[in-house]
């Protein structure tokens, strides 16, 4: 493939619903435009775009792919990303270094989450959006009732420039109203014809307003329209250009990503109507990057994977200068140097060896040393920094455990090649539960985290549920004596002290005192009395949770002149805030999360009831958008484990939520009897073992 300057380059993301058809309209545009021989299948597993053992298996895309493919003197790189929310990440990657936005949605009234969810992230980056009505040869295809639901939702904004030929069954072609011009066939059988007299009136009418939106983008075009002249097709599609670059319109196009039809306008309008990078440069410190291959060096790392045998691949986006092999350059995020051995163009699967990679194209780098996802590539001159890429937190978490000891030795360095080409999964080690906790999108993320890591790296890991960390406090004061002594027929041991326990406000922790007078205990065993506080605490007193917020003082004790020892007063403190406990009314604290989920209007009522249900206390309600209400609430953590899951029931999967860790506060008594119980009854067992 030949290099293009930016002006002829166009950078566009298929996106739209899990199921929308959008790996297989990828699919006919590269046979269409002569980049394939042959058209692929989701289910025989030979898409050029989902080409992953996972993907294969699971008949989804789980990863954003580049395929790049030439129509008429430009090139254009589509980026298939996936439609599950699960994989948002990637969404949300590809909006930082594409112009545009191609939403596939089908031919139905009701408008699914994922086009929804598609358009935001389109809207928050100022990307010029277009939509594709796929699969019209459906039995149930309702293509009057999608363009109602559009038009409610986005007004006069949303503007037809085709329409469907035929009605479900007998859908066969595209009436193309820029050119007035009817496209039947499909892929590479194309053939044109004049517009039926069926056809006549509605496509005048729709022209119409087709003509009204394009004069609206330009102020000589406005003047000539309003003078009563008609506009002609370059003037039309210039008038289109601008208005989708400014987010004024939204065209409609239609066709089947099944059979094809419709593929080849599709890419007509790629190349005519939506923008370059020269169109839309990107703008670094308030001012255009120019998309020039001469200028400063900017090229940003929007994804990457890795790869057991190929090792790390970096893909990158240029905006400005240009990549070239051998290169030196510099990652600015890091201040490391890098140097650029391997360096090509992604073809989905394949790739092709590239010299160099210039302003406005995507290209990828293999084996580079220290650079990541949202890393900025430049020179130690330029020293050009973009900003780093705004991911969602995770809202769903498990444990795992590894399978077996060699499963173990491995596991580490297997999830952080994953946390690499991740950013939306993340791992922590929970010191409190003690258990090795994955955080994603919702479950079928996490299950396809656990999948690579078996067939990626060899790793099985066993899963559980993520216990919540609860902690131990008390409501109540008590003194209480350590007494350590054992003789065992030579040097014996013995630690003897009294302590005073009191509670303290939430958040403050542990504070240990020393108020020992008249060398009742040597100084030099204080010390080894609060370490053995201090680790009686970490283990808990009554439901093995550690203690926090509580002030121990010691005030009294005894020692041995032979005998005692900092071991003999570590275990005299452990004993002396067990004994303390026992009288101070401990209780169990629960973790309290706060709480933001955006819903329909529709959907609140169910949704604050539910809440309710997991004992959470409503904390307000604001409108965030039409339509759509924010509920703020606090809810403990034990009830909100697989809250991404029931919300996506609830809300049909158009409910979002965010949630941090707000505070701790007393749970209640019943449950508390429970995690008592049962810490009672697995400790019994544990004694019993030994």
């Amino acid at each position: 493939m030949k290099q293009y300057t930016a002006d002829k380059i166009r950078n566009v993301a298929i996106v739209g619903h899990g199921g929308s058809g959008k790996t297989m309209l990828v699919e006919h545009v590269l046979y269409t435009a002569g980049a394939i021989d042959r058209v692929g299948s989701v289910d025989a597993g030979n898409t050029q775009s989902d080409y992953d053992s996972l993907e294969i298996r699971r008949k989804i895309s789980l990863s954003a792919s580049v395929v790049p493919l030439e129509w008429h003197g430009c090139k254009i790189n589509l980026i298939d990303v996936p439609g599950y929310p699960d994989f948002i990440g990637d969404l949300h990657s590809v909006a930082r270094v594409v112009e545009s936005m191609i939403i596939v949605c089908e031919a139905k009234r009701d408008i699914d989450v994922g086009f929804e969810l598609a358009y935001e992230v389109a809207q928050q980056h100022g990307l010029a959006t277009c939509i594709f009505v796929n699969k019209l040869e459906r039995d149930n295809a309702d293509f009057d009732g999608l363009m109602d639901s559009l038009h409610q939702l986005f007004g006069r904004k949303v503007v037809n420039t085709q329409i469907p030929i035929g009605h479900q069954a007998a859908f066969s072609g595209v009436l193309d109203l820029l050119n007035m011009k009817v496209y039947k066939g499909k892929d590479r059988g194309v053939d044109i014809e004049e517009v039926p007299s069926g056809y006549s009136e509605q496509a005048s009418e729709r022209r119409e307003k087709m003509m009204d939106a394009a004069a609206e983008g330009d102020d000589d075009l406005a003047l000539k329209y309003l003078e009563g002249e008609q506009l002609t097709e370059e003037e039309i599609e210039h008038g289109l250009l601008v208005g989708i670059e400014t987010g004024r319109v939204i065209p409609v196009l239609v066709g089947s990503a099944m059979s094809g039809i419709g593929v080849a306008t599709l890419l007509d309008r790629i190349c005519g109507e939506l923008p370059s990078p020269v169109d839309v440069p990107k703008v670094y410190e308030d001012k255009p990057l120019s998309p020039d291959p001469d200028g400063p060096l900017a090229a940003f790392v929007f994804k990457t994977t890795a790869d057991p045998f190929v090792g790390k691949i970096n893909y990158v986006r240029v905006f400005s200068g240009q990549l070239k092999v051998d290169q030196t350059v510099l990652n600015v995020n890091r201040d490391t140097s890098e140097r650029l051995h391997n360096l090509f163009h992604p073809h989905g699967k394949g790739q092709e060896p590239a010299q160099g990679v210039v302003a406005g194209d995507i290209g990828a780098i293999a084996k580079l040393a220290d650079t990541h996802t949202g890393d900025t590539l430049s020179t130690s001159k330029d020293r050009i920094k973009l900003d780093p890429i705004s991911f969602p937190d995770p809202i769903y978490r498990i444990a795992i455990r590894p399978a077996t000891k060699a499963d173990e030795d491995k596991l580490g360095n297997a999830l952080q090649r994953l946390l690499e080409e991740d950013p939306t999964f993340q791992h922590t080690r929970d010191a409190a539960t003690h258990q090795e906790i994955l955080e994603g999108m919702g479950d079928i993320h996490l299950d396809t985290v656990i999948e690579k890591l078996k067939a990626k790296f060899g790793v099985s890991v066993l899963t559980e549920e993520a216990r919540v960390p609860y902690r131990e406090t008390f409501k109540g004061t008590a003194k209480a004596q350590g007494r350590h002594k054992r003789q065992t027929g030579g040097k014996g041991q013995f630690g003897d002290c009294w302590i005073e326990l009191e509670p303290l406000e939430r958040g403050s922790g542990f504070v240990f005192d020393n108020k020992v007078v008249g060398g009742a205990i040597p100084k030099n065993y204080i010390p080894a009395i609060e370490k053995g506080i201090r680790e009686a605490m970490d283990h808990g007193l009554v439901a093995g949770y550690p203690a926090i917020d509580f002030k121990v003082t010691v005030y009294d004790g005894s020692y041995h002149d032979v005998d005692s020892n900092e071991a003999a007063f570590k275990m005299a403190g452990a004993i002396a805030l067990r004994a303390a406990a026992e009288k101070a009314q401990a209780i169990i604290l629960e973790p309290q999360m706060g709480v933001e989920v955006d819903v329909p209007d529709e959907c609140v009522g169910d949704v604050v009831g539910d809440l309710n249900g997991r004992r959470g206390r409503l904390q307000g309600m604001d409108p965030v958008s039409a339509g759509k209400t924010r509920v703020r609430a606090t809810v403990p953590m034990a009830t909100m484990m697989r809250y991404a899951l029931d919300l996506r029931s609830i809300t049909k999967g158009r409910g979002r939520f965010k949630q941090t860790v707000s505070h701790y506060e007393e749970m209640p008594y019943p449950e508390q009897q429970t995690l008592v119980a049962e810490y009672v009854k697995t400790r019994a067992a544990h004694e019993s073992e030994h």
